[in-house]
């Protein structure tokens, strides 16, 4: 089955856009990115072929998430999210658990955006979120992406402790990838409930990254956006 699930990503495969998605990603030799290979599948396309090959054994999903090939680690995600959607409560645990497992494959931004929440973030709503401040502290960048991507969830049903809670302890990240992911789901929070973005931000906004600063803020009114950025 995975041969086929292969040769059905092979058949979409568009250079063109691969060479744009090569830069965008920043693949380049020393980038966050270095090494991934594209081969311009669109998301749609691809999730598509996860709902084709929904019932792949964990055993070839864990050899796409493996692959070079990005487009194989965005199909794997994508197949773990529509059997975790579709399963039972064992089901799900098992799926978390086996994402957890192999974060270390969940290794580039879009990667983390299409599939924390909807794994991570929907199994720890409601229980013990303490892990994700434990994958906020992680060394490795992808974990500490997915830790404050994963309450996005939480920001969904209007739960905003655990995003504001691990937004501070990323505050000194030195990689713009978590201050645009930090000030993202800030920015989710405040379209919910601006004063409590206002309060976070009127604690921190003076050792925000500038960057993650930008991103919080960007549907706050001018005067409120040039009293944050002046500092």
């Amino acid at each position: 089955m995975i041969g086929s699930l292969r040769k059905d990503i092979r058949s979409l495969a568009n250079p063109e856009k691969a060479r744009v998605l090569q830069g965008f990603f920043r693949t380049g030799k020393g980038q966050y990115g270095e090494g991934d290979v594209f081969l311009g599948v669109t998301v749609p396309q691809s999730r598509a072929i996860s709902k084709k090959y929904a019932l792949l054994s964990f055993a070839n999903i864990k050899a796409l998430l493996k692959s070079k090939i990005h487009e194989e680690r965005l199909v794997a995600l994508l197949i773990l999210v529509h059997r975790y959607q579709k399963g039972d409560e064992d089901e799900k645990k098992g799926i978390v658990d086996f994402y957890l497992g192999n974060t270390k494959c969940v290794n580039n931004w879009d990667l983390v955006d299409l599939s924390a929440d909807k794994l991570l973030g929907h199994w720890l709503f409601g229980k013990d979120a303490s892990l994700l401040c434990r994958l906020a502290e992680s060394p490795h960048l992808w974990e500490r992406r997915i830790a404050i991507v994963s309450t996005f969830h939480f920001i969904r049903n209007n739960r905003f402790s655990d995003t504001l809670k691990i937004s501070g302890m990323l505050l000194g990240d030195k990689h713009d990838l978590i201050h645009k992911a930090v000030g993202w789901m800030l920015r989710e929070v405040g379209k919910r409930d601006q004063p409590v973005l206002e309060g976070f931000l009127k604690r921190h906004h003076k050792k925000m990254p500038r960057t993650m600063l930008r991103y919080a803020i960007e549907r706050l009114d001018e005067g409120r956006k040039k009293f944050y950025m002046g500092k």
